[in-house]
């Protein structure tokens, strides 16, 4: 398969959604699906929304706040009618809204397993944000209450839909430049400030190794096409006034079944951002990789480059809305996101300890 055809195949299944045959399909040409957005910090704000206004399948109906002063002007900004806005004590209500087909978890991640399980009792499906869950055992109960509730379930990887990150993977996976020996994932940024949620351990879960090491994960064991069978690990702390209970930064390296090694750090205090794999003398990169303004490529054989949409989030959303109307499992599915967090808490167990640990799927 070329380049042309795994873009167009992947797009077809992972965002780049032929409209027509859908509506075709389900007669829902005047029908969008209802998302509630719950919690309305900074990337509900200034991402999610704006991406749902241009989306094809899903629509901004409903959001959740604890905060009035939001929830009046989100209302008038996106005209969302009262009856549709609700706070984390009536969430429950959802349930009888027929305008909410999809409920968005956008909470720190200390919440993501109690509101994404109280969604599915509601009936309503859900995309939780990055990372899944605290932990392997939240993941486990958010999967079977969607599964027991009949509801789809997804994470919030927009870069799984991503052309220059789809792009990775079939250079990768289908060996265009032989197979892959060695990876370079990185992703960094400064937040050294201890008001912040996420570095507060008990909301956030371990800092930058939660926050960031899913795109870093992701980025070697996607491109390779592997799980990571075993990983090593440092983290160090040098601002012990701001880091308290979490690594500033995490140093991690996996190692894959085929023999390629993966090198990645993610840290609260400076800034990387690159996806770089080599196959000995040929290369391929993202360099910016995993921001949420764009990527961009380069390889030994040229340029890596398209065409894409302002927000990121717009194919996400819409592949979970046609994974609805369509009856797929999301490629973005809940055991994804349980996989991701099974690999950070070895790779938070080889930091702790020093030693090499082997992840167990």
């Amino acid at each position: 398969m070329n380049r042309r055809d795994f873009i167009n195949k992947a797009g077809m299944t992972a965002g780049g959604l032929l409209l027509s045959s859908h509506a075709r399909s389900f007669g829902r040409e005047d029908k969008k699906l209802g998302i509630a957005l719950v919690g309305l910090g900074s990337y509900a704000t200034f991402q999610l929304a704006p991406a749902l206004q241009d989306s094809k399948l899903c629509k901004l109906t409903g959001i959740v706040t604890g905060t009035p002063e939001k929830a009046e002007k989100w209302s008038a900004q996106y005209n969302i009618p009262k009856k549709n806005i609700y706070n984390y004590q009536n969430f429950d209500q959802i349930k009888d809204n027929p305008d909410i087909d999809i409920v968005y978890v956008v909470l720190p991640n200390s919440m993501h397993a109690e509101y994404t399980i109280r969604a599915a009792r509601a009936g309503k499906h859900v995309i939780c944000e990055k990372p899944m869950a605290l932990n392997v055992a939240e993941c486990k109960a958010m999967i079977k209450a969607c599964d027991e509730a009949k509801v789809h379930l997804s994470v919030g990887y927009r870069l799984y839909f991503e052309p220059h990150h789809l792009e990775m993977r079939r250079l990768g996976t289908q060996k265009i430049h032989g197979g892959v020996k060695m990876i370079e994932s990185s992703l960094g940024f400064s937040m050294a400030d201890p008001k912040v949620w996420r570095l507060n351990k008990a909301l956030g879960g371990g800092g930058a190794i939660m926050d960031l090491g899913v795109y870093c994960i992701q980025g070697a064991r996607r491109t390779i096409g592997e799980l990571p069978e075993a990983v090593t690990a440092q983290g160090f702390v040098r601002d012990h006034n701001v880091f308290k209970g979490i690594y500033e930064m995490v140093m991690f390296q996996m190692e894959f079944p085929g023999g390629a090694i993966s090198n990645s750090t993610t840290t609260y205090t400076s800034y990387i951002d690159r996806l770089y794999a080599t196959t000995g003398y040929k290369w391929f990169s993202l360099e910016p990789s995993y921001n949420g303004t764009g990527a961009s490529g380069n390889s030994s054989e040229g340029k890596i480059s398209f065409q894409t949409n302002p927000y990121q989030q717009t194919r996400q959303m819409d592949d979970f809305a046609d994974c609805i109307l369509n009856n797929r499992k999301s490629e973005a599915s809940g055991e994804e996101g349980m996989t991701d967090l099974k690999i950070i808490e070895a790779i938070k167990k080889a930091a702790d300890t020093g030693k090499k640990v082997k992840v167990s799927y």
